[in-house]
């Protein structure tokens, strides 16, 4: 039984039933409470308002009387209407205090109290109140019997009528003559108000049975039977079936929490699986890791090891460390096992010894504490790592560092370490001397960019890091001089830190070379042009010579010459002379050596320059020519001298090919043509020279810019002619090609790059 009643008391429905009767108890006493005072309250009002209305009627009913001073009359309406039920008493007072009339004969011309109850109302205050409200008028009292009753007296005022008449005249500043009082029997109100109390107590024990017996079912269907399904899934989930549903079908909280009680089964099992899988992996690990892997206990003994340690010692039970695999018969001198026992923290130390075949091994060894649920150490794990073939590589990195460092420092090619952010010079190698003339330390810690000739602005500066090939950068040597480099950049690790690695290589012995060569070819064209310029010098000469021919005419026959004669003479004469020296000048320049100096040019200048030297030459040739200029274009970096000589070379190719194709169809009117046009894409300015020739064999089109190959005939041509234009644009950074001419012969197409600032 005493079981019973505990699990009663602890039982959740019993709080529930408990709590609900407890809260619905109060509820239903406060509103019975509240609810009977106001209707008790609301019938002694409603009471009061009767008897005052019934106050009014007898004071109306003995007005007339009162008027003709009839006393009987007035007696016999007051007696009439005490006749009623539940009227205990009607009396008129007198302003005195005099009972004047009443239904009990013995009360007449009985002298009151003027302070009594009754007269109270009006005389407690001095002088008394003329007017007083209806709540003020109403007062309760007990019969002999015990019984309530209620009160009520009211005024009665001074008429003009009682004023004036002879009878029985008030004055007239008199307001109140007396007072009517009503007394009205309370028992059969307190008797219907017992019986209402009754019956709204029954009332509430009815509702508070009721609710209660609805409030049992519903906590039985609705809390009791699923909380019973919920414990029991968290039972099945306890003892393991993570499977196990909770089946509730009213759609509220409950089934919210037997969901949520299904989804954290299925989360546990999963993650009881996941932890089941990772126990065995682990134990996988401990087992394969190819690693030696031991737990001591404080003597050193070993309590347990992986695979690897037992298929490389085949240890003893309850073997010492010591003596498993490191040989000893007592413990290492320093011992990180001790250690991590110690003062319970992770330990690391690098031990060797000598193998059973000879050899010497080495391993890493880490310690880390095993402790209990306590936080006592109760094991300490180690594990050996062995890097003899590490230690190996080591020795072989050092020796190939001494390699690489023998190689840094005897490449032919001076080699820089540069910081790719600064430019500072890290390292160099000690062929920077043999090009530039500096000692090691002299350049260590500065910046690369002062060995340009002209230092390189920041934009520029930072436009060298992403570049991989820089051609023909003009530098500068310890003793101020021009030396001419290609510059290769690589990125690089250099003692774990980003580097640029920059290759030079010394090309000014080799430009010398170059520009003597051009120099050649230069005389070389300038031999063929001789004719050419012949013809140039020629017409100029003949004009001279004829006007010189008419002056010592007219001079040794005496005439005269008219002004405008001899100043038109003058004129041809001197605009023939600066023609001819304007030539002469023109092939002195185009013959001068020049540097490889880059600077800006417009291309069309230069093409109309190159076209002057060749005009009369094709004209005498009968050779028409064309041009397509593109005005405005941008300007473009190069060479002015050598890129005129491109264009020379080009031109005497195209005239070479056209007389070649006269030759080999003689007779054949087809018309001869030079084509020169120049147009612009988006970054890049072209230039194109077709021809009417005798085109290039498909064949050969690949090699005719190779050095010393060419397709005219023995003792007519070097065969360099092409290939030193293809090095003089590739040093402008453009591209020559060639592609057939759709009306026959060969179309040559040079595209320079436009700069950026451009």
């Amino acid at each position: 039984m005493a079981a019973f009643f505990r699990k009663l008391r602890n039982s959740l429905i019993t709080k529930l039933l408990i709590s609900v009767a407890g809260i619905m108890l109060v509820c239903l006493c406060i509103w019975g409470y509240f609810n009977y005072q106001y209707l008790q309250q609301k019938a002694m009002d409603d009471l009061a308002v009767n008897m005052d209305r019934l106050s009014n009627t007898i004071r109306l009913g003995t007005h007339y009387a009162m008027m003709l001073n009839s006393r009987d009359d007035i007696q016999q309406i007051i007696n009439n209407v005490a006749r009623q039920n539940d009227i205990e008493n009607v009396r008129i007072y007198n302003k005195a205090g005099e009972i004047k009339y009443s239904n009990r004969s013995e009360e007449v011309e009985r002298q009151t109290n003027i302070k009594a109850e009754a007269c109270d109302i009006c005389h407690n205050v001095d002088p008394p109140q003329v007017s007083v409200p209806l709540t003020e008028r109403v007062r309760l009292l007990r019969s002999d019997q015990g019984y309530r009753m209620m009160g009520i007296i009211s005024p009665v005022y001074n008429e003009p009528g009682c004023a004036t008449d002879a009878c029985h005249v008030h004055p007239a500043d008199k307001r109140v003559l007396g007072a009517l009082d009503l007394v009205v029997s309370l028992k059969d109100v307190d008797r219907e108000a017992a019986v209402y109390q009754r019956n709204l107590i029954l009332l509430a024990v009815g509702l508070f049975v009721g609710i209660a017996v609805m409030t049992v079912i519903i906590i039985l269907r609705f809390v009791t039977e699923p909380v019973k399904r919920l414990i029991q899934g968290a039972r099945c989930i306890e003892s393991g079936d993570y499977g196990a549903k909770v089946q509730i079908d009213q759609n509220d909280e409950m089934k919210a929490l037997a969901q949520a009680i299904n989804q954290m089964g299925q989360s546990i099992g999963e993650k009881t699986q996941a932890l089941n899988r990772q126990r065995n992996q682990y134990q996988n690990l401990f087992g394969t890791v190819p690693c030696i892997i031991t737990v001591q206990d404080r003597n050193y003994r070993i309590i347990e090891y992986n695979r690897e340690f037992a298929e490389r010692f085949k240890p003893q039970p309850g073997a010492f460390c010591y003596q498993a695999y490191k040989g000893r018969d007592t413990k290492c001198v320093v011992c990180p096992v001790e250690m991590t026992f110690r003062d319970g923290l992770p330990h690391y130390s690098e031990e060797s010894a000598v193998d059973k075949d000879g050899t010497i091994r080495h391993w890493i060894v880490r310690t880390s504490p095993i402790k209990d649920a306590d936080g006592n150490i109760i094991a300490a794990m180690e594990m050996n790592l062995d890097i003899s073939e590490r230690k190996q590589l080591e020795e072989k990195l050092v020796q190939s560092e001494k390699k690489y460092h023998a190689i840094f420092n005897n490449i032919p090619n001076p080699v820089f370490v540069l910081d790719p952010e600064t430019w500072t010079i890290l390292d160099c190698n000690a062929s920077v001397g043999a090009v530039y003339g500096f000692l090691r330390g002299e350049v260590v810690g500065t910046s690369f960019l002062e060995l340009f000739w002209d230092r390189p602005d920041p934009v520029t500066a930072a436009g060298l890091k992403t570049a991989t090939v820089i051609e023909r950068a003009k530098h500068r040597d310890k003793e101020g001089q021009a030396r001419y480099v290609t510059i290769r950049i690589s990125p690089s690790a250099y003692g774990g830190v980003k580097v640029l690695l920059v290759t030079i290589s010394d090309i000014t012995k080799r430009l010398e070379a170059e520009q003597q060569l051009i120099q050649a070819s230069k005389m070389a064209t300038l031999g063929e042009m001789a004719t050419g310029v012949a013809h140039e010098l020629n017409q100029p000469l003949s004009v001279i010579k004829t006007a010189s021919s008419f002056f010592m005419r007219k001079l040794r026959n005496k005439a005269p010459i008219a002004e405008d004669i001899l100043l038109t003479m003058s004129e041809e004469i001197d605009s023939h002379v600066e023609r001819a020296t304007k030539i002469i000048n023109h092939m002195r320049q185009f013959g001068r050596k020049s540097g490889p100096e880059l600077v800006p040019v417009q291309v069309n200048d230069i093409l109309r320059q190159a076209f002057d030297i060749f005009s009369q030459q094709l004209k005498v040739r009968g050779i028409e020519v064309e041009w397509e200029i593109t005005s405005d274009l941008p300007m473009v970096m190069g060479d002015p001298g050598r890129l005129e000589q491109v264009f020379i070379n080009l031109l005497i190719n195209a005239r070479d090919a056209i007389e070649e194709r006269m030759a080999a169809e003689p007779g054949h009117h087809r018309s001869h043509r030079i084509r020169l046009s120049t147009t612009r894409t988006d970054d890049r300015v072209t230039v194109s020279l077709c021809d009417t020739g005798t085109g290039i064999p498909n064949g050969i089109a690949e090699r005719i810019f190779e050095p010393f190959f060419t397709t005219k005939k023995v003792g007519q041509g070097t065969g360099l002619g092409l290939s030193i234009s293809y090095g003089i644009i590739q040093e402008c950074n453009g591209r020559i090609y060639t592609r057939p001419n759709p009306q026959g012969g060969a179309c040559f197409l040079i595209e320079f790059p436009i700069p950026s600032e451009t």
